[in-house]
């Protein structure tokens, strides 16, 4: 089982930067009972996991291969089930002419390129939402407020000649969904 004394302590030298998990292949150990549910809360054997600073923890380890999602130290590999992606965009500033999304478990970034935002097939109702890019291949669901606030920026444009409502991140485009 992953030692989350140790774990925490090494994460605690720098809060700023992400564990190298990239580099780290252990051995599959096996599933564990952890859930992220839909609306963002994580769930260890059908418990809500109430320790904000834990559920930090767990995010800072989470890696994506394919569809499948684990937790990884550099000598273990545990899998969790995600209902639909692991994080939630919960919150949104504008700075000069770029977008600055936050998400549930206090991920910052830029609206580009590196961290776009793309329309994705939602798992639970298999709608087109919005989703952007957090960080290593894992995804974040734009929360139906911030989504209705962004609405309020969109703009009209044609993709594929159907119309989308766009908005516009250090001077690229990203569509919120196709228009009505």
């Amino acid at each position: 089982m992953i030692d989350l004394a140790k774990l925490q302590k090494d994460l605690a030298t720098d809060n700023a930067k992400l564990p190298p998990i990239e580099q780290w292949n252990p051995a599959f150990c096996g599933n564990i009972d952890m859930e992220i549910k839909h609306n963002g809360s994580w769930y260890y054997m059908g418990t809500p996991i109430a320790r904000p600073a834990l559920v930090k923890l767990f995010a800072n380890v989470l890696k994506r291969e394919n569809e499948d999602y684990f937790l990884v130290t550099p000598v273990e590999k545990v899998g969790i089930k995600v209902v639909d992606s692991p994080f939630l965009v919960t919150q949104w500033q504008q700075q000069d002419d770029n977008l600055i999304f936050t998400s549930n478990v206090d991920d910052s970034f830029v609206v580009g390129p590196e961290n776009p935002i793309k329309l994705m097939q939602d798992k639970t109702n298999a709608e087109l939402l919005p989703y952007a890019l957090v960080r290593r291949n894992l995804w974040a669901r734009l929360h139906q407020n911030v989504f209705y606030q962004l609405t309020q920026l969109g703009q009209e444009q044609l993709i594929n000649d159907e119309a989308h409502l766009t908005i516009s991140s250090g001077g690229h485009s990203f569509s919120l969904g196709k228009c009505v």
